[in-house]
């Protein structure tokens, strides 16, 4: 490395050093937010978040050492700089996916939940007797909500307490009919397995419909797929036919732009095209 560029990389770090400092208060109140929405996915995975902030630290102090070892050892800094924002947001993204997988299976899960639940009734089980049955025939992850459910229920929790509880934790709209049908029959009676059989049948229906409209988009989602990968294997084709003219894109500073710019549209097109095709119903 010669002076010029040192002293460029050196104006570069103290240029990054000032807006930090400058920029703390706003980094902590962002940390802070980042930390909620991690907590909050983690403990709907039920996972334990008691050591979240310190692995968050962690984290953040590898991402570093991996940024300046890519900048100063290697001396790209475009692609440092790239990499550590795909670092830092690859974890947050990955729990966010995992929270939202686990959520559509209780989505799923649901209706056949509550046409047990209905056949529970009219089989003359006690409301807390058809919630038991619930914790304890239904199948991964549902049946670990209404074990809850029903665990909190046995310790001596009002019934309309642990329902609120589950549906601040679950956030579904399908359990929130189902809560509303529950204690509505607590406290004015009527016919409640009639009302969640009628809750199950629009669900099932609404199930049906996004199940049909994933599988007419099923095709445009893979094509969507293979175009995100087309750009590396395109790379790879042009590394071997030309690898001198190819390998300045890496160690030249306008050619790491020009792959830290296509690399970013490249991830706006595919979740452009996610969220189009995604079921909307």
């Amino acid at each position: 490395m010669d002076n010029g560029m040192l002293l460029c990389n050196l104006a570069t770090g103290l240029c990054v050093g000032v807006a930090s400092w400058a920029g703390r208060n706003a980094g902590a109140r962002l940390l802070d937010k980042v930390h909620a929405d991690l907590d909050d996915r983690l403990r709907s995975l039920r996972m334990a978040t008691t050591q979240l902030r310190r692995w968050i630290g962690a984290w953040m102090g590898f991402v570093a050492v991996v940024f300046c070892f890519v900048w100063l050892g290697l001396d790209l800094f475009v692609l440092a700089a790239f990499a550590a924002v795909l670092m830092l947001a690859g974890p947050w993204y990955l729990v966010r996916r995992l929270a939202a997988i686990r959520r559509q299976k209780i989505e799923d899960q649901l209706a056949d939940a509550m046409v047990m639940f209905s056949n529970g009734v009219k089989a003359g089980l006690s409301l807390a007797q058809s919630l038991e049955l619930l914790a304890q025939e239904c199948p991964r992850p549902i049946h670990q909500e209404f074990q809850q459910i029903v665990g909190e229920y046995n310790l001596g929790k009002p019934l309309e307490r642990t329902l609120t509880e589950a549906k601040e934790r679950l956030r579904s709209e399908n359990f929130l009919l189902f809560a509303a049908a529950l204690m509505a029959s607590r406290e004015s009676g009527g016919r409640l397995n009639e009302t969640v059989e009628r809750i199950s049948k629009s669900v099932l229906e609404l199930q049906r419909l996004e199940r049909k409209v994933m599988a007419e988009t099923a095709q445009a989602r893979k094509s969507a797929i293979y175009m995100s990968l087309a750009p590396f294997f395109i790379l790879g084709v042009y590394f071997y036919l030309d690898p001198d003219n190819t390998r300045l894109l890496f160690i030249t500073f306008p050619g790491q732009l020009v792959l830290t710019a296509c690399a970013v549209l490249n991830l706006a097109a595919y979740f452009w095209a996610v969220k189009i095709l995604g079921a909307d119903l």
